[in-house]
């Protein structure tokens, strides 16, 4: 039961961030290092965080501004 909770927890993550990089693509915004957090996943039960990464001034700044 752990194993198929944890095999979820990766696959809504996984989704998650393929659906994060479509959005942010479309507000003309790339963030190369989005993926899963490798450190989360190393655990016996993984339950992924999200890794959004680094990015330039420039990139920050379009962030900012499509959320608002």
């Amino acid at each position: 039961m752990e194993a198929r909770h944890s095999a979820l927890c990766v696959e809504e993550a996984e989704v998650a961030v393929k659906e994060l990089r479509a959005a942010l693509a479309e507000a003309g915004i790339t963030l190369p290092s989005l993926g899963l957090d490798p450190v989360s996943l190393a655990r016996e039960a993984p339950c992924p965080l999200i890794e959004l990464g680094r990015c330039s001034v420039e990139t920050a700044q379009r962030l900012a501004a499509a959320l608002r």
